[in-house]
Order: structure tokens, then sequence, then C-alpha cells
């Protein structure tokens, strides 16, 4: 037996906010049409996060936005949150709307315990959503997972980093970060 699921899209999802089913502590996003709740945020994580936003500030100075976990509108029904995104300028895009694919320079997922997850679940959809360069860190791992040539069947080209090794930025290749800056 098959079970019927309701898929929502993100209007639905702000009727959901605006009516108070969902509320700012529900710590939630909306990928493929399904709300999922987010992992807890540990102490690793967030001075993961918090060391990448530094880094970024300092080497890119005002040639990106940078964001911080806060949510990207995909298509009609992802609206994910993740850790760092870099973005076109200017600020006051942003305004009246969300960032969406074309804005995107990079996104930066940092996992602890939601490896599987983003590795399965949302660099595919970045993927899907054109967005050039994923980075996912792993905290557990020390390493940072590059994802660059995105297709509609996900990410053409993988690399992997660790320890001394550095990182470029493709939209900023003069920007060069160790993954041990990172981790």
């Amino acid at each position: 037996m098959q079970l019927l699921t309701r898929k929502f899209t993100i209007k639905d999802y702000y009727k959901m906010a605006e009516s108070g089913i969902l509320t700012e502590s529900d710590r939630v996003e909306l990928i493929r049409g399904e709300i999922v709740e987010m992992s807890p945020i540990s102490p690793k994580h967030a001075a993961c996060v918090i060391r990448l936003n530094a880094i970024l500030s300092e080497k890119l100075r005002k040639r990106a936005l940078r964001s911080i976990q806060n949510p990207i509108q995909l298509d009609d029904t992802s609206e994910p949150q993740p850790d760092v995104v870099l973005l076109k300028n200017p600020i006051d895009t942003y305004r009246k709307r969300l960032p969406q694919p074309a804005d995107i320079f990079l996104i930066i997922e940092v996992a602890d315990t939601s490896v599987k997850y983003d590795r399965e679940v949302k660099i595919p959809l970045y993927a899907e959503a054109n967005i050039p360069e994923v980075w996912l860190v792993d905290v557990n791992n020390n390493c940072v997972e590059m994802y660059r040539q995105p297709t509609a069947n996900g990410y053409q080209n993988m690399q992997k980093f660790t320890g001394e090794e550095s990182l470029s930025i493709l939209a900023f290749p003069d920007v060069i970060i160790k993954v041990n800056e990172i981790i």
C-alpha cells in the first residue's frame, strides 16, 4: 500500500508561519515540498560557521555578501537554510525577495550529525538548482568536500581536501583557504 503525502509550496509554508502552525523557534526548512526539522547546532558546528564567516569576511572584503544560516529560495518547493552563502551584490537586491540560484556564488554546509543528509539530499538539490559550487565541511572527519559543475543529475566534479591542503573559490580564484583554517 502506498501512502499519500501532501507536498507544500513556499506559499503554503509561509501561510503556516503566518497562522502560527510554524513559529520562529521551529528549526525547519522546506525541502522538495516537505518540512524538514534541522539538526541542533553543536558547539563544534557553531565554531566552524563563525570561523568561516571571519575568514570570508577578511579575504573577500566587499566583493561578495555573506549570508549566515539564512534561507534561500531554490524553486517553489525548496527553501533551505545553508550555513554560509556567498551572494552577489548589491545587498538591496534582497530587501523584497530571498536570494535565488542566480544570486549565489557558493554554498557552504557545515555538518556534524547531518553529513549523510547534506550529501544525499541537499547537495543534489543544489546541483539541480544550478548552484555553481558547494562545500561540505565535515567537522568530525576534518575535511572539506568541494562540489562543482552542477547538472540535473548531481555535481560532475567532487574533490576532498584535508589538513594543510588549500581550496579556492570558483568565483574568486585568488582567495585561497586552507582546510586547517576552517576546521
